[in-house]
């Protein structure tokens, strides 16, 4: 009886010929999400977050590289300080794309995350291809391979200066006219005041992009311009429509919402802006009906944008150090007044959310070409109604209204932010070529 148990298994087992185990690309987009959760899990910020998944999605597009060396450009000598990555062994086995999978499963927890947040999914990918039927060695080249691109991309990473700036000084809070101060309710120090000390990936340094300097603070001219766009934004949150309450929701991916009711305080999580347009990612590449190695260049290309972006971004705000509307409005006009959202911990001039959003829709207009019309699913998990979009240029211009809706920015901030976001995702996709030729 056992023998024949053991031969009705081994005949129901598929045959190890297929290319991939992962032909749909959902599975990349699915893999993704896995990360996006840990990241709202444990609450980490905007700007460390689109540090993993940079590095988690250029370690699975090296994956990709190698396996299909005719259709993609390895990053190695077009990023900042990458160098030569393994060989793919052409005489072995091997599922590429399960390869990128548990590279990007690797790379993505050993970056900040806590160790073994991955574990549990990566094991329920492997035990899928075994269930499937992939040989031993295939499934051992693979993981082996994934390992070597993984640890080549630990390498590179941990010279970008990220762990020097944990132990660097904290922000110094000098309470003096037009000076950023922590706002209500958290009153949190400013987040990451040295991320302009990171190494960029693309572009060439932190200050390549320089905006010009914010609207100098005056609050004792009332026809000058600061005065008048302090107003212009306490006016508009007096008087939001239901639609512009919606967008100011749509595109408020704060990771971590202090809400406080007498006594009792309690927090709510949501993924923070690059992992909202992660998620867009996904949506646009389902659309197109791209294939799992062009959906992988896709996140790559943007999560890239968005992580330059962010040290261009933080470099800036650190240097004008400007005061916060919510600040100025009660000190000045109305001591009672409150924005629509909650205003994030540091300070206002530039906009990071504003400038990441512009720098990924120029990564995505290059992947999937202009007017290129969808529906933003993102936030139906959290109570949100969608929204649909004609281009991901026209979702970065509402993300630019959005932040000053939620009275969380002034409006000619918001502008220059998304001006200088579109120039760094602008310089980046004309120096990076993922892919042998544009197929678009």
């Amino acid at each position: 009886m056992p023998l024949v148990v053991l031969f009705t298994v081994s005949c129901a087992r598929p045959k190890d010929d297929k290319l991939t185990f992962f032909p749909d690309p959902f599975s990349y987009s699915k893999t993704v999400k896995e990360l996006n959760e840990v990241v709202k899990f444990n609450n980490f910020s905007p700007i460390v977050a689109s540090r993993n998944y940079a590095y988690a999605n250029i370690a699975a597009f090296e994956c990709i590289a190698a396996g299909y060396p005719t259709k993609f450009n390895s990053l190695t000598g077009q990023i900042n300080g990458l160098g030569l990555m393994p060989k793919l062994d052409t005489t072995k086995k091997i599922d590429v794309e399960f390869a990128a999978l548990l590279a990007f499963c690797k790379v993505g927890e050993a970056v900040t995350f806590p160790e073994g947040s991955m574990n549990e999914y990566v094991d329920s990918l492997k035990k899928f291809v075994k269930k499937e039927g992939m040989s031993d060695e295939k499934f051992d080249y693979s993981v082996s391979f994934a390992d070597s691109i993984s640890l080549a991309i630990l390498a590179w990473s941990k010279k970008d200066n990220y762990l020097q700036t944990r132990s660097a000084s904290k922000y110094t809070v000098v309470d003096t006219p037009g000076r950023w101060v922590p706002t209500p309710p958290m009153y949190s120090s400013a987040i990451e005041p040295h991320w302009n000390e990171i190494r960029t990936i693309a572009i060439d340094s932190a200050d390549q992009f320089v905006p010009p300097p914010p609207i100098a603070f005056n609050m004792t001219d009332k026809n000058g311009a600061y005065y008048k766009q302090v107003m212009a934004s306490k006016n508009a949150i007096d008087s939001l429509t239901d639609e512009q309450k919606h967008i100011a929701m749509f595109w408020n991916d704060l990771p971590g919402e202090l809400h406080v009711s007498g006594h009792v305080q309690f927090m709510t999580k949501k993924f923070s802006p690059p992992g909202h347009w992660m998620n867009i990612v996904g949506i646009a590449s389902q659309k197109a009906k791209a294939d799992f190695a062009r959906t992988v260049a896709a996140y790559t290309l943007t999560s890239i944008c968005m992580f330059d972006s962010f040290i261009q971004c933080w470099d800036e705000k650190f240097r004008s150090n400007m005061v916060r509307p919510e600040t100025v409005i009660n000190k000045f006009v109305d001591p009672e007044w409150r924005p629509y959202l909650q205003t994030p911990p540091f300070p206002e001039y530039t906009c990071g959310h504003s400038t990441v959003s512009s720098a990924a829709a120029e990564a995505l207009t290059k992947m999937y070409g202009d007017n290129f019309s969808y529906t933003d699913t993102s936030e139906l998990e959290f109570g949100i109604p969608n929204r649909s979009f004609t281009s991901f240029r026209q979702a970065s211009d509402e993300n630019n209204m959005a932040r000053f809706y939620g009275g969380i920015h002034f409006h000619p901030t918001c502008l220059v932010s998304t001006e200088y976001g579109k120039k760094v995702g602008d310089f980046i996709v004309g120096k990076l070529k993922l892919e042998r030729e544009n197929i678009n």
